[in-house]
């Protein structure tokens, strides 16, 4: 049983005990029956007026909190579709209340988020009002009267900060560009003179509209201050250039060239103005000096012609340059043909670059192949044979391939151009080919000359005999002692028999002879060869055998008599440079010892 049906209880019996003590007073005191009738309709009449106002009153709390659901739930369902959110679900089995209180915290909590919302809206419209004036936005039309959805309010959170953004950068842009723009006036010596300027340089960064246009405007302007800088700082170079030039020519000293070193750098109007000044005061000088100048410019043009590969008659078709009549015009022409060789040059800078790397190369190329046709480099010590051979397989590797490069590159030049790359006159790839046949050209000579020398050698040891060479001494060897060549030549020279001859004694060696003599029938006069490696004719041949026969006016022993038999002999070097040179020398000494026994046996013979 509930505690209020107990309470009710209660109250009926401490009603009954009340009644039954009223009785009981109003039999002690003795009222009559109807009195007592009239005290207890009095009595109930009183409880019951009490009773019906308490109901009353509960009567009308529940009508209270009925009406306060039914708008709680009216409430509840606009603030759920305004704020686009789940409407409130209501409990199942719940007294009416519970029900009130659950929908009036609902209620609440929604007018709470309805709050927030339309609070943080008016922020963020505020915040991009704010942000669009700064950079010179159009409004944007939002309803301010609705409630915004959550997704609203993101979209709109990130248009603020792509706004807020968007302010930085063209913020900091215009800081950049007015620092430039204020730097670029003070260089120019220019002072604001229309009313953006001054809005740009003399008003407050935070006035000033950050509008594309403004941005756009500002740009331009830094661009045209730019240029103006650009075009004076390009003059005031010319003008130093000029006066370079001028110093070069006129040959100025360089005490005279300090004071106006102070002007070589700068580009504001007082600069210019100075500058301007020394190349008038130069020019003046320069006529005076017109015949100093225009042989300095000569020069110069020289080194241009050189640099450009220009060949004589592309020089010499510049005829005031062999003029002798020193005057302003002649000085006017020479002035205009450098300027227009340097411009030649630099447009072409890269490609005569290439040609010159190319003629360097070819020098060293051509360098390389005349030592490896020099024997004496077998000599070489320190290892400068090995590192030559290294750099001439190097150089034949490149030379090919930079020649193909320049070819490439010439002819896209050439197609470019629609006319032909010329080095000395020529085409270069003609040039080129040229020297590359010269080349060929040259060896080929070479080698008929030495075939021609080889040839005529063998012919005169066919002839002669060959003739004894004194082997080549390696560096740091120690010649032979006098002593002991004296004790050589004493024995060969008791030991040599009736058909040997001898080489005076200061020749250092002795050889066996190398011609034959006639039998004692034979008519014909005895030759002998000398050994001094020169070819003579027959007569001379003849002339030097007497010579090394009478020696202080006697025959030396050894000496050969007219009957000794026929007999030829050949010496060969005793040293060679490398391998392949003794076996040659070898070869041709077989040969020869050979066409001497034919030759002999024919004489005989006949």
């Amino acid at each position: 049983m509930r505690r209020s049906e107990v309470l009710a209880d209660e109250s009926i019996t401490c009603l009954q005990k009340a009644l039954t003590h009223l009785r009981e007073i109003w039999e002690l005191i003795g009222i009559p029956e109807e009195q007592r009738l009239q005290r207890t309709e009095v009595v109930k009449k009183h409880i019951k007026d009490l009773l019906d106002r308490m109901i009353a009153e509960e009567e009308s709390l529940r009508e209270r909190l009925l009406k306060s659901i039914s708008v709680c739930q009216k409430e509840l369902s606009t603030l759920c579709s305004e704020l686009q959110v789940k409407p409130f679900q209501e409990e199942k089995e719940t007294t009416v209340l519970q029900l009130e209180k659950d929908l009036r915290t609902q209620v609440e909590l929604m007018r709470k988020q309805k709050k927030e919302r339309k609070q943080e809206l008016k922020l963020l419209q505020e915040q991009e009002q704010e942000l669009r004036d700064i950079l010179c936005m159009p409004p944007c039309d939002v309803d301010s009267t609705s409630v915004p959805t959550l997704e609203e309010l993101n979209l709109f959170r990130q248009r603020v900060a792509t706004l807020r953004e968007t302010k930085e950068l063209r913020h900091e842009e215009f800081v950049n560009i007015k620092k430039q723009i204020i730097l670029c006036m003070e260089e120019l010596e220019h002072t604001p003179d229309t009313s953006f300027e001054r809005d740009v340089v003399c008003e407050d960064e935070s006035a000033f509209c950050l509008s594309l246009e403004n941005i756009a405007t500002l740009q331009k302007l830094l661009k045209q201050l730019e240029m103006k800088k650009s075009q004076n700082e390009a003059e005031c170079e010319g003008l130093r250039t000029q006066i370079r030039e001028l110093w070069d020519r006129l040959q100025i000293p360089e005490e005279e060239r300090e004071p106006v070193e102070a002007i070589m750098t700068g580009s504001k109007a007082k600069i210019r103005n100075a500058l301007k000044l020394e190349v008038d005061r130069l020019e003046e000088l320069k006529m005076q000096n017109i015949k100093q100048v225009i042989e300095t410019i000569r020069v110069e043009l020289a080194q241009f012609w050189d640099r450009c590969f220009y060949s004589q008659d592309q020089r010499q078709a510049f005829a005031p340059y062999y003029s002798e009549d020193y005057t302003e015009n002649l000085l006017h022409l020479h002035d205009a043909e450098i300027i227009r060789l340097r411009n030649y040059y630099d447009v072409h800078k890269e490609l005569f670059q290439g040609v010159q790397k190319w003629e360097e190369s070819w020098k060293l190329f051509l360098e390389f192949e005349r030592k490896a046709s020099d024997p004496s480099r077998f000599t070489n010590r320190g290892g400068n044979l090995l590192k030559e051979e290294k750099e001439r397989a190097k150089l034949q590797k490149t030379l090919p391939k930079l020649e193909e490069e320049l070819k490439a590159r010439i002819e896209q030049w050439e197609q470019e151009h629609s006319t032909a790359f010329v080095v000395n006159g020529q085409k270069f790839m003609e040039y080129v080919t040229e020297q590359w046949e010269l080349h060929r050209l040259e060896k080929e000579r070479a080698k008929q000359e030495r075939q021609l020398k080889n040839k005529r050698q063998t012919e005169a040891e066919m002839l002669y005999g060959s003739a004894p060479r004194t082997p080549s001494k390696r560096p740091g060897q120690t010649p032979n002692k006098s002593g002991k060549v004296r004790k050589m030549n004493t024995t060969a020279m008791s030991s040599a028999t009736p058909n040997s001859s001898i080489r005076p004694v200061f020749g250092g060696s002795v050889y066996r002879s190398p011609m034959s003599r006639l039998p004692p029938s034979g008519s014909k006069s005895v030759v002998t060869s000398l050994c001094s490696g020169k070819k003579t004719p027959r007569a001379a041949q003849l002339r030097a055998n007497k010579e090394n026969l009478d020696l202080n006016g006697s025959i030396l022993s050894g000496g050969y008599p007219g009957s000794t038999p026929l007999q030829h002999n050949c010496s060969i070097k005793s040293v060679a440079s490398t391998y392949s040179e003794f076996s040659r020398e070898l070869s041709k000494a077989s040969r020869s010892d050979a066409t001497s026994r034919i030759l002999n046996s024919t004489n005989i013979q006949s």
